[in-house]
């Protein structure tokens, strides 16, 4: 328990050139050590090797001018390292300058491994009651001499006195107890209480990371939902997504599911309703499109687009796709053209004269529907078998289905999910209520299983 306390302390304060550690560059650092009840402060200015953005000269008044004549860390890189050296490594929302560090350290080919404290942990936990913990809360509920803010000495030493008042403050037992807990889960965002993870359960299901002011950021599902969570604060240091996202976590929902199926469809239908700023391929495809294939007068076949607002839900034959928009759309139909030598005149992708050769024909990329060398029949035939692949299924059943998973039915109509059902009651509700958009993130998920489905009238 004493060791922690016993050791020496460094109390570090970085200023960067952004937030994300793998990208951005430091501009500022300050490392008050206290050694054997002697305090040491050192700072110096960083050359980041790139240009400091405006709105951070803005909130820290480090410029280019400043710190064109500065060392880059690759020159203070061995000093840096010989100040940190043996030391516990205390920090203000800790994740944040100890990940920016590390990274630099590990770009001039050496590691970073030391103790941390987060000093935002460690308020939390000594001070409860008080629902903000930044370092201006800090400095303003402790009366600490308020230096230069955002300047990495004048922060370093508002963290070294918290510290000091917070050891004086504090019974001892108390204290070692704290610090044993706080810098026992490091894994963690400041931000977080351990009790928000501890109470994650094991199982399957949805996750839910919220920010500031319940700011929607990120739905991710998983079979062992406490691990793959826990994982995506591990994985910060190394990836600039992951450690943007660790850094504006505020709060951690979860959701149980059935099991993968309804983990699946819950978290496509939530980042549809919430629109989570880290979340990208899932977000809107409601306007999704196909190719429907149309026979002509003059027995030739030729795909025309067609939007899901405008089908009749799994009930169309010989459509294709699906497709997010209809530049999409197009360049995988031109895509599959120039593979199978497909003439694009023919289908409409490029003009031109009835019976002339077509460019691609021309240098030998068209089989010569366009002059008559190909029968419209054959011409067809290739292109069915060009877009084989891509064909949707029609849905097999006349009406609803029920998909079991686990404890639940999923309700399923010509690929639409009604929703889940756990009992006859529930069941009767989703099916008097019966409506549902097609979406495409729900097709691909449901046509994987539709072996599994039952008619309802058989199911039930």
């Amino acid at each position: 328990m004493t060791s922690l306390t016993d050791r020496p302390l460094a109390f570090v304060d970085l200023e960067t050139t952004g937030s994300r550690a793998s990208v951005d560059r430091i501009t500022e650092i300050a490392i008050v050590t206290l050694i054997d009840g002697e305090t040491h402060a050192w700072s110096q200015l960083v050359n980041p090797e790139r240009r400091i953005p405006e709105f951070i000269v803005r909130l820290t008044g480090i410029s280019d001018e400043m710190v064109a004549g500065a060392p880059t860390f690759a020159e203070i890189a061995a000093d840096v390292r010989q100040r940190l050296d043996g030391c516990v490594f205390v920090a203000h929302n800790a994740r944040f300058d100890y990940g920016f560090l590390k990274n630099e350290f590990r770009r001039v080919g050496l590691d970073l491994r030391a103790p941390v404290l987060c000093t935002v942990k460690l308020s939390r936990r000594l001070y409860p009651d008080d629902q903000r913990h930044n370092l201006d809360r800090l400095i303003e509920r402790h009366g600490i001499v308020r230096r230069e803010r955002h300047r990495a000495l004048g922060d370093a030493l508002a963290i070294h006195d918290f510290w000091q008042i917070v050891a004086a403050e504090q019974p001892a037992e108390l204290l070692a107890a704290t610090l044993h807990e706080a810098a026992s889960k490091p894994s963690l965002p400041s931000w977080l209480d351990a009790t928000d993870v501890d109470d994650i359960p094991d199982g399957c299901g949805v996750y839910l990371f919220f920010g500031e002011n319940e700011l929607p950021l990120y739905v991710g599902k998983s079979k062992t939902l406490r691990k793959r969570v826990l994982a995506h604060f591990a994985a910060d240091h190394r990836d600039g997504k992951e450690m943007s996202l660790a850094q504006q976590v505020r709060r951690i929902e979860t959701i149980k599911c059935a099991g993968e199926i309804d983990a699946l469809l819950c978290e496509s239908r939530l980042v549809k309703e919430l629109q989570p700023t880290h979340n990208r391929q899932l977000r809107r495809n409601r306007e999704c499109c196909a190719w429907r294939l149309v026979e002509r007068a003059d027995g030739h076949w030729r795909p025309e687009l067609v939007h899901a607002r405008d089908l009749e839900r799994g009930r169309q034959q010989s459509l294709y796709g699906l497709f997010s928009n209809s530049r999409q759309a197009n360049e995988a139909l031109r895509k599959l053209v120039r593979e199978h030598a497909l003439c694009p005149t023919t289908l409409g992708l490029e003009s031109g004269t009835p019976g002339k050769p077509c460019f691609a024909h021309q240098i030998g990329r068209c089989r010569g529907a366009c002059t008559g060398k190909e029968s419209p029949r054959q011409h067809g035939l290739r292109l069915q078998q060009a877009l084989a692949e891509l064909r949707l299924q029609t849905w097999p059943f006349a009406g609803p289905a029920l998909l079991a998973e686990g404890e639940v039915w999923h309700v399923i109509d010509h690929w639409c999910h009604l929703g889940s059902a756990r009992d006859e009651s529930e069941l009767a509700e989703l099916l008097a209520d019966g409506d549902a958009a097609f979406d495409r993130d729900t097709y691909r998920i449901l046509v994987k299983h539709v072996g599994k489905m039952r008619p309802l009238r058989a199911a039930a």
